[in-house]
């Protein structure tokens, strides 16, 4: 037995929510050992039942809940504290250990306001980035920069007319890095000026964000050559960057650019219905607490396997009140087409980014973009 603590805690709480894969008596003793695992990983018996650190630290299993024969709910809280104000010990008390048993999906998230405050969240947000595109009420567009082996200035070449078009985040595609045939300092300057010369061209307001998906090292060195070069904003793939690491950027107010975040290599975490993170919480709850303006994610009807709920899902925590942290865009893509683009602005509103890519390529780029553009100024119109 270790000798009994007394701590000075808030008595604010996480309410986490987990859908575990198991029968309701089996998911008590599985949310029990979530309890633990999630927190002091220690024999809880040799705690006494007047320590602290039980009563304050130690995970509680506030609710369980029969959904079925093989599927229930469980509700547990952690006291704020256990996070230390850090984000990635906020996603190791949610989903650090457990994520390594079967059929555990976290599904549901109540951050206090002790843990809300300890971040900044979006830098720009949905307000800020309709001012910084002059586009007070319509749906954005997006499109991506491909494919992988065009040379630079082919590259800067697509980006100005997409510009023309009508393009107001024209992004890297998420695969160009720092391969030989469009070298990235190479390709971010002169897609970057491309940009910008087809914006004074135009009057247009577009953002050109480069992919940060480098070595960890040169992270934040290419943020800050992207914005030297003119780089309107910046796209950070979280599961190779690390969700810390996309926070950081946001929060440097010497690089100060949007971020578009990409879901590269997080698939797994929500294919799953039995395992993994729900889709809003992880494209949209979780995106906005590392300071994404912008969340990119494959929307239903393309060439991946989301759902109508899933997108709807993810399009209402990206914008659902939380707290002081400011609401973002979703920006469906993985193989959205021009012709879709009444079909999308009627399911996700307009506090949207359409995402167009390959298909804007079948003809002329710049017309393309020209007739979406008209489309979501239609809607637009009161």
């Amino acid at each position: 037995m270790i000798p009994a603590k007394r701590l000075a805690v808030s008595g604010e709480r996480i309410r986490a929510t987990y859908d575990l894969a198991l029968p309701e008596e089996d998911a008590r003793d599985r949310a029990r050992s979530i309890a633990v695992e999630q927190t002091i990983e220690f024999p809880a018996d040799l705690i006494a039942d007047d320590d602290d650190i039980r009563r304050h630290v130690l995970g509680r299993v506030e609710s369980v809940e029969g959904l079925g024969p093989v599927h229930s709910r469980a509700v547990l809280s952690y006291a704020a504290e256990t996070t230390g104000s850090e984000l990635p010990q906020l996603l190791n008390v949610l989903f650090g250990n457990c994520s390594l048993l079967p059929g555990v999906r976290l599904v549901g998230l109540d951050l206090p306001p002790a843990v809300l405050h300890s971040f900044r969240g979006p830098r720009f947000g949905l307000a800020g980035l309709r001012r910084l595109l002059h586009a007070p009420r319509r749906p954005l567009l997006a499109s991506a920069l491909k494919p992988m082996g065009l040379a630079a200035g082919d590259l800067a070449s697509i980006a100005a007319e997409m510009v023309r078009g009508g393009v107001d985040l024209i992004k890297d595609d998420h695969g160009l890095a720092n391969q030989p045939f469009a070298p990235w300092e190479m390709r971010v300057q002169a897609c970057a000026a491309a940009v910008r010369t087809a914006n004074e061209a135009t009057g247009r307001h577009a953002l050109y964000l480069p992919s940060l998906n480098g070595p960890a090292d040169e992270v934040f060195e290419r943020a800050r050559l992207a914005r030297d070069a003119g780089a309107g904003g910046l796209l950070v793939l979280p599961g190779l960057t690390g969700f810390d690491g996309m926070r950081c950027l946001a929060e440097d107010d010497a690089i100060g650019l949007p971020i578009m975040g990409h879901p590269s290599f997080l698939g797994a975490f929500v294919t799953s219905p039995d395992a993994g993170i729900e889709h809003g919480l992880l494209f949209g709850t979780i995106y906005r607490l590392a300071g994404a303006d912008i969340t990119v994610f494959p929307g239903y009807g393309g060439r991946f396997s989301f759902s109508r709920e899933a997108c709807a899902s993810i399009a209402d925590a990206c914008r659902a009140p939380l707290g002081h942290i400011a609401p973002i865009y979703p920006a469906p893509g993985g193989g959205m087409t021009v012709g879709r683009a009444p079909e999308l602005m009627e399911f996700y509103g307009p506090d949207t980014a359409l995402l167009v890519g390959g298909d804007l390529h079948r003809g002329d780029v710049a017309d393309n973009a020209q007739l979406m553009r008209a489309a979501v100024e239609r809607a637009a119109t009161p």
